[in-house]
């Protein structure tokens, strides 16, 4: 039987030296990388939760419409779910620069501890109100009554600032510019009618608990609806009467 003969040396020595160290340093690693990956008592870091934040930004939102004559809905983009934010002691909302309470806007929401970020959600803000609008065309100057308006639903957001939501705002008065039917009317386009001018003649009446008294007068000033108007009586006296719609003062007691 012919001896097994040792296979021959394909590699040269140097190749050898450094295939050895290798293999030497290949074992060394694994068992120092599992350790690792498996170290008792290592906690992972919280992460914020975005939906929390979310929610954070519609409560913000919703305190800051104040007193408002309709019903509000707020609506705030959820945040990217492949953000990674570390938990947040407590998130601090607020409004950014230059954004608006109502209609589309952006809220931020910042940290400070245990680490600071900060994010921007945008955001809509809408209010649905009953707004007064013009029943007709009407022109400029004219004194405005109950057949000449109606009342529409609309978005508060998207009305004129100071928009009227009561027609009892708007009757009696006058337009300060001629409007198209259908326009929303704000405080600013009417001007009050005077009902009583300076200098001619008044009747003055006072009313108390169980009493009525009237007499005749004479205005001192010019006053609309529910004004206070100065007013001199028959013997030499000043008083202040509120003016009525029909141009009588009155004295409440």
């Amino acid at each position: 039987m012919t001896p097994a003969r040792p296979l021959p040396n394909l590699l040269p020595p140097p190749l050898l030296a450094v295939l050895a160290l290798f293999v030497l340093f290949t074992a060394a690693l694994i068992p120092a990388c599992a350790h690792a990956q498996a170290r008792p008592g290592a906690k992972p870091v919280a992460r914020q939760d975005l939906g929390a934040l979310q929610q954070l930004a519609e409560q913000f939102l919703l305190a800051q419409v104040t007193a408002p004559p309709g019903s509000i809905s707020v609506h705030v983009t959820p945040p990217d779910n492949r953000l990674q934010l570390a938990r947040c002691d407590a998130p601090q909302p607020y409004l950014a620069s230059g954004a608006r309470t109502l209609g589309k806007t952006t809220v931020g929401v910042r940290c400070t501890a245990p680490v600071g970020w900060n994010m921007y959600l945008p955001a809509t803000v809408s209010v649905a109100v009953s707004y007064v609008a013009s029943a007709a065309p009407l022109a400029q100057g004219q004194r405005l009554g109950s057949a000449d308006l109606l009342l529409r639903q609309g978005d508060l957001a998207t009305l004129p600032a100071g928009v009227l939501t009561d027609l009892a705002q708007a009757q009696g008065r006058a337009l300060q510019l001629s409007v198209a039917a259908g326009t929303p009317l704000a405080r600013t386009m009417l001007k009050s009618v005077p009902v009583v001018q300076s200098g001619q003649p008044v009747r003055l009446v006072a009313q108390g608990p169980g009493f009525s008294v009237s007499a005749e007068g004479r205005a001192l000033g010019t006053g609309a609806e529910g004004d206070p108007v100065q007013a001199r009586t028959p013997n030499g006296q000043v008083i202040v009467g509120i003016a009525q719609a029909d141009g009588t003062l009155l004295l409440r007691y």
